[in-house]
């Protein structure tokens, strides 16, 4: 027999029967939809996230932004030198004009090797902050070209890593050292590493020049190794020396980093630590796009903050 429908009813619906298939989200669960599940909160993941971009900014830093800050503060100290050899002004003694100590990173001299091809400008100090713009003269001793003992520190690997090939240098190679008293020239003796004999004690008319580096594997030295060389040349005027070495500060030694650092990198750990979590909570509130477009400036610029002050905690022949 055949239903009639009368006029203004409503056509009958067949109600469906709910299935899995028709849940949007979640689970079916007694004939129940259960929405989804809410996941973790972002924070543990964002902040391993922004802790590997640190991390990875400082390997980059020393690797291959250094040799780049290391050519740069190396065009800077070379135009400096450059003008004040023209104007009679550099550097002969371990004070300037005024008598006060040379500041840290002040040029002093051109540092030439020919077989290596190194053509360094040497500054004053041997600290870690200093050696990234390359070799520097260890305060407490003359300068090079003068009689007496002058030492010079340079990296075997980060930031341009100046003295990465000394360990190459043969007895009878010749080394040249430019200075605001002239052109000196020296002959490579020897090397000797950590326990090695000292060489003979200096007549008063002689000089040395030293060059210290650390050896074993790049960014992981093992120890410290030093390339001697004689004065040849005619041994220029030696200034009294006002500091010795019982004045020098530990950052100065041979292997050691700067400690004053780690209060910058506690600092500003902290701030990049702040911002992140402003940065995920800015997320949740105003959208993730416009946070990071905020953000990212402000975490690129404590990332780059941390990573120069933690690259000065590493030994300053590194």
């Amino acid at each position: 027999m055949t239903a009639t429908l009368e006029r203004g009813s409503k056509p009958l619906r067949r109600r469906r029967r709910t299935t899995d298939l028709d849940a949007p989200t979640g689970l079916v669960d007694g004939g129940v939809v259960v929405g989804p599940q809410p996941g973790p909160p972002p924070w543990p993941v964002t902040s391993l996230q922004l802790l590997a971009v640190v991390l990875l900014r400082f390997l980059v830093s020393v690797a291959v932004v250094g040799p780049l800050q290391h050519g740069r503060t190396q065009t800077m100290l070379r135009a400096e030198l450059r003008l004040q050899l023209a104007e009679a002004t550099a550097p002969v003694g371990q004070t300037d004009l005024s008598g006060q100590l040379l500041a840290f990173g002040t040029p002093l001299a051109v540092l030439r090797i020919p077989r290596l091809g190194i053509d360094e400008v040497v500054a004053e100090g041997t600290t870690s902050q200093v050696l990234k713009g390359g070799p520097g003269h260890l305060r407490s001793t003359v300068l090079p070209g003068q009689a007496g003992v002058s030492v010079l520190m340079g990296r075997q690997a980060g930031f341009g890593g100046s003295f990465a090939r000394i360990d190459e240098l043969a007895a009878g190679d010749m080394i040249t050292v430019l200075t605001g008293q002239g052109e000196a020239t020296y002959r490579v003796a020897g090397q000797r590493l950590e326990g090695f004999p000292l060489p003979p004690p200096l007549a008063a008319s002689q000089g040395r020049l030293t060059l210290v580096t650390a050896t074993g594997t790049p960014f992981a030295p093992s120890g410290v190794r030093r390339v001697d060389a004689q004065l040849v040349s005619a041994p220029q005027v030696a200034p009294a020396l006002v500091l010795g070495a019982a004045g020098l500060t530990a950052p100065e030694q041979p292997m050691r980093g700067d400690g004053s650092a780690l209060v910058v990198v506690v600092l500003a750990g902290q701030a990049l630590l702040g911002a992140v979590v402003l940065l995920v909570w800015a997320a949740t509130r105003w959208g993730r796009r416009q946070a990071w477009v905020v953000g990212v400036p402000v975490l690129l610029l404590l990332g780059v903050t941390v990573s120069d002050a933690a690259s000065r905690l590493l030994p300053n022949l590194f």
